[in-house]
Formats: C-alpha cells, sequence, structure tokens
C-alpha cells in the first residue's frame, strides 16, 4: 500500500465487538487524528450469544448465521470510529470462532484456536509488510481473560511481529519490518473499581445484574500501565461503535452489559502496558501516546524499515 500517513497503528482481535468495547477510543482518536488504523479480526465471532430475540435465530445452534451478520455490524462499528481499513485474518471466515475454553467448538474444523500458529502469523505477516505500522496493540498471554480465540490472538499477533522482521521470511510477502512498539490491553484495577461504584450510584438498574471487577479483561495492578489515551472527545464515537454491535453490545449511556445482563462501565480512557519497544513517559510517569518517541517517517511506507 502506497501513499498512507506517517502513523500507522495496527490492532489484532479475535472477534468483532472486541475492538470496540476495548479500543474504540484509542481507535477514533487516532483516526481523527488522521493516522492510518488498521484492524484485522481473526474470526466472525460465530459461537456469539444473540442478546436480541429477533436475531436469536442467527446463533450457532439454530441458523448459524451470526458470523456473516456480524461482518455487517464491525463495518457500521468502523464507519462509527472512522476506520477505513478493516480485514479479517486470511479473509472472512477462514478461522472460526472456537467458542469458550474447554468446548467442543475448540476442536471443529476451522477453528482459529486449533489453527498452526505460523500458518496463521503467515497471514497476518502480509498485513504488517504491506502496511508497516509502528505500533501493535493485541491482549496480554491470557487474552484477557482466557478466551481461547484472544489466547490465539496474542500468540499470532507476537509470532507475526517476529517474522515480519525476519528477512529470511517469505521475502515474496514483502520487505521485513520492525514493528517500533508493541502493547498489550490493560485496565487498571482501581480504575475499574471506580467504573463500578460510578454504575452502582448511577444506574444501579440498568441492567438485571453489574457483573464484578475481575469479569473486566485485562484488569492489573496500576503499577504495570506504562500508556494511557485520553478518549473522552471521542467518547460517543466509541459507544456508538459499541452500540453497532447490537447482537452482542447493549449500551445504556456511560454503561454496558453483553449477553449476560451485567452492567459494566464503559471506559474512555484506555490504558495499555507497553512489551516491546521504549517508553517515552511524560512528567506523571505514563506515556499518553501511542506513538511517543517514535520518529515519523517520510516517504511511502513501502520504503521503510
Amino acid at each position: 500500500m502506497k501513499d498512507l500517513p506517517g502513523r500507522r497503528l495496527l490492532l489484532v482481535h479475535a472477534h468483532p465487538d472486541d475492538e470496540s468495547i476495548n479500543n474504540g477510543a484509542t481507535m477514533a482518536r487516532y483516526a481523527a487524528e488522521g493516522a492510518h488504523v488498521t484492524l484485522v479480526t481473526c474470526t466472525l465471532g460465530e459461537e456469539g450469544e444473540v442478546i436480541p430475540p429477533e436475531l436469536a435465530h442467527l446463533a450457532a445452534d439454530r441458523d448459524d448465521t451470526l458470523g456473516a451478520h456480524r461482518i455487517g455490524e464491525l463495518a457500521a462499528a468502523m464507519r462509527e470510529l472512522g476506520v477505513t481499513d478493516h480485514r479479517f485474518l486470511g479473509g472472512p471466515g477462514r478461522y472460526r470462532d472456537s467458542g469458550m475454553m474447554g468446548t467442543e467448538q475448540n476442536h471443529r474444523p476451522g477453528a482459529f484456536w486449533d489453527a498452526p500458529v505460523d500458518e496463521a502469523a503467515g497471514h497476518l505477516v502480509e498485513v504488517i509488510r504491506s502496511v508497516r505500522p509502528q505500533v501493535l496493540v493485541t491482549y496480554d498471554p491470557d487474552g484477557g481473560y482466557g478466551h481461547p480465540d484472544h489466547i490465539q490472538a496474542h500468540r499470532v499477533a507476537m509470532r507475526a511481529a517476529d517474522l515480519a522482521a525476519d528477512p529470511a521470511y517469505r521475502p515474496a510477502s514483502g520487505a521485513p519490518h520492525t514493528i517500533a512498539k508493541i502493547y498489550w490491553n490493560r485496565v487498571p484495577r482501581t480504575v475499574v473499581e471506580d467504573g463500578f461504584a460510578r454504575l452502582r450510584a448511577e444506574a444501579p438498574d440498568a441492567f438485571p445484574g453489574i457483573a464484578a471487577v475481575d469479569d473486566v479483561p485485562g484488569v492489573v495492578d496500576a503499577t504495570l500501565i506504562t500508556t494511557e489515551i485520553d478518549g473522552s472527545d471521542v467518547a460517543g464515537a466509541k459507544t456508538a461503535a459499541m452500540r453497532a454491535h447490537a447482537t452482542q453490545v447493549a449500551v445504556d449511556g456511560p454503561f454496558f452489559a453483553l449477553s449476560n445482563d451485567l452492567g459494566q462501565p464503559v471506559f474512555t480512557t484506555e490504558y495499555y502496558q507497553l512489551v516491546r519497544g521504549t517508553a517515552a513517559r511524560g512528567d506523571d510517569g505514563r506515556e499518553h501516546d501511542l506513538f511517543a518517541g517514535v520518529p515519523e517517517p517520510t516517504g511511502a511506507p513501502g520504503a521503510q524499515a
């Protein structure tokens, strides 16, 4: 790809909706600032539970057409975030949602959890060498909360980052490229606790129940957070993107619930742990820009290393 902006951000997620919940504010902010934001989604989310009763027939145990429907939801969410480059790993439907850990769906034909990591990573290498991002965002080794597709997305993203930088790996897929900074999605425990306290105070009856702090993916001690991105100016874009995933997410103001009907806070400041690259921290000890310390390149992306 040619004539891309100087700043290029790649996010790797397991299912449609993960990106909006975890990184919607970050994506909207950088898209609005003119950065090139690329989303790679690893499955269609075929095994998701469906919230609206009128769409219940889409579910895997009925018509099994949820994946195709979620392609449209993801496209609508990306329009809300201003992101124009969104892709599925290996093409739509190449890998199937693996269901929750320990279920028979983990090993169905095409399940992402069963895919050889190097094979799946090869598809991502092609994207990396084409777009040549300076920054990659994905999950921690546990996938945030232990879902097999999230764990596999982490493995694939980290492996692809290594392979993309290796000149000996598939030269025909493009010139090697080293990603300068790699981040994992995180949320400080104190921030999550404050969010739930706000939910209990402001909207205790918005949903049938309230989730627990440990239901939020990626909760860690604040000392592990290296980077926070203030998305308050694009909060509306994030919640609109979450609403676009209507089969999976119910939004009520600054709160939301998944199919379990347990309320959670929407976080418009999003948090990260830098795991590869050099942090450029501010006076408060944290970065406030994923591209902090990364020189902005000149020329076409294809010429950058």
